[in-house]
């Protein structure tokens, strides 16, 4: 899944320029992906779709400036490193709080526990990617480093 994820960051310059998702799956099928893994990723980006709705929703409804506490449930399955890497983003400016609850719905809905970090990179790149935000170069090549997209590839 998280190959096709980086094909269609390096194919499509913005979401908008996907096709639907038929036409999607027949190109990515054409691309060599396994069926399995297209029907993971579609279902995965679709959940994206519904998470990026439901978090602008709830963002309208929360005071700003307050502190983001992680369940215990949330430490065992993204694990303390993820965990950190997604406060420097924030601290950082590189996400919005809207864009860090899509990210850890994304991410708790992946399977992996605790999510490797290589991964959780790509998810917050297709959050970026997906919210057509403007990734600075650094944070670009921090996210999709060489030797990540070698072992996709």
């Amino acid at each position: 899944m998280f190959e096709i994820l980086v094909y269609l960051f390096d194919n499509y310059h913005a979401p908008a320029a996907c096709p639907e998702a038929d036409v999607l799956a027949h190109r990515l099928a054409s691309a060599g992906f396994t069926h399995h893994d297209i029907d993971e990723a579609l279902a995965w980006l679709s959940g994206l779709a519904d998470s990026t709705r439901d978090c602008i929703e709830m963002a309208d409804r929360v005071q700003p400036g307050g502190a983001r506490i992680f369940a215990d449930l949330e430490y065992q399955w993204l694990g303390s490193e993820a965990i950190g890497f997604l406060m420097f983003l924030e601290s950082s400016g590189i996400i919005t709080p809207v864009m860090r609850e899509i990210i850890i719905d994304r991410s708790l809905d992946v399977g992996e526990r605790p999510i490797g970090l290589d991964r959780l990179r790509i998810i917050v790149l297709i959050v970026l990617w997906s919210q057509e935000a403007d990734i600075d170069n650094l944070i670009l090549d921090h996210l999709l480093d060489e030797q990540l997209v070698r072992r996709l590839h």
